[in-house]
């Protein structure tokens, strides 16, 4: 399980890549390279990474569910993700 912080950090990214997503595609569209270099590197949605809701970790994420799949398996193992069920043949 990742850290707290680690999961604060991403969560603190996603809202800064929210807040100024319009103003980048402004300055983006008028080709202000300067304007853009003035905005928090973190505000850059190329800087965001997948991470599982659950547990924080950040490799086998799968997006169609956002969790990772070690979770993934565990929970549909369970019976608690909608419409999966184990494969038999």
């Amino acid at each position: 399980m990742a850290r707290e912080a680690i999961k604060a950090r991403e969560r603190k990214r996603e809202r800064l890549v929210a807040k100024f997503a319009d103003k980048r595609k402004a300055l983006k569209e008028a080709g202000d390279w300067e304007g853009l270099d003035k905005l928090p590197k973190n505000s850059s949605p190329v800087r965001l990474h997948n991470r599982c809701k659950l547990t924080g970790r950040p490799k086998g994420y799968m997006r169609k569910f956002g969790i990772s799949r070690v979770t993934f398996r565990e929970m549909a193992s369970a019976g608690k993700i909608p419409g999966v069920t184990k494969s038999s043949w």
